[in-house]
């Protein structure tokens, strides 16, 4: 009876034991450490102080750039000044004070304002890569005199296109008996006194008018 008990026994903590050899011990996963993106420097932003604001606006204020009052603070006239300054001294018109335009007015930076190094873009160096436009010169306009104008309107009067008086003003009565006269002469109808007009009514036109004699409309 005691041997049976002891069998029984040894089988059972034989299977206790292998039950326990065959349960696989978890092995501790490791957590991945997250990558760490590099973070952009921020450039530095160059800023004028207030002292310094002021003695530019007393400086611009000395050379006629600048009629307001030296306040310290960056208002929309002082910046107009700014870009006068800029443009006659070969910078960029950003009407901002940057390093480049303080050490062209010879203004001290501080310690802090040193390190940041000046912006190129600061300076006006012509963009070569933009094709210039060529600008269309503008024909010289032509304009009557004050006694072409009452000359014409006495014309205009004893041929019953006009009943005002002779007042060397192009109003709207004037206007009115041109362009009357313009068509019945088949001249362009403009209400102007242009230089065929006149040339048709037999005004005699200034020497000034004579060199600019590009506006003839048909």
């Amino acid at each position: 009876m005691k041997k049976l008990i002891f069998v029984v026994f040894a089988i059972f903590l034989f299977s206790v034991f292998a039950n326990a050899q065959a349960t696989p011990t978890p092995t501790p996963t490791s957590t991945p450490t997250p990558t760490a993106t590099p973070q952009k420097t921020k450039k530095p932003i160059f800023r004028a102080n207030k002292d310094q604001i002021i003695e530019v606006q007393k400086m611009l204020k000395d050379k006629g750039l600048y009629k307001g009052e030296a306040t310290g603070k960056m208002e929309t006239d002082f910046r107009v000044s700014i870009k006068s300054f800029q443009k006659d001294n070969g910078l960029k018109q950003t009407g901002t004070l940057n390093r480049a335009t303080l050490e062209k007015m010879g203004v001290v930076l501080t310690d802090k304002q040193k390190e940041i190094p000046v912006d190129p873009n600061s300076f006006d160096t012509g963009d070569s890569s933009k094709t210039d436009t060529p600008t269309k010169k503008k024909s010289p306009v032509f304009r009557a005199t004050k006694e072409q104008i009452m000359e014409a309107q006495k014309i205009l009067k004893d041929k019953g296109m006009y009943s005002g008086e002779q007042t060397g003003k192009l109003d709207d009565a004037t206007r009115d008996g041109l362009k009357k006269y313009q068509e019945a002469n088949g001249l362009k109808v403009t209400g102007t006194l242009n230089q065929a007009t006149l040339e048709k009514m037999g005004v005699v036109l200034t020497d000034k008018q004579k060199e600019n004699s590009s506006d003839k409309p048909k």
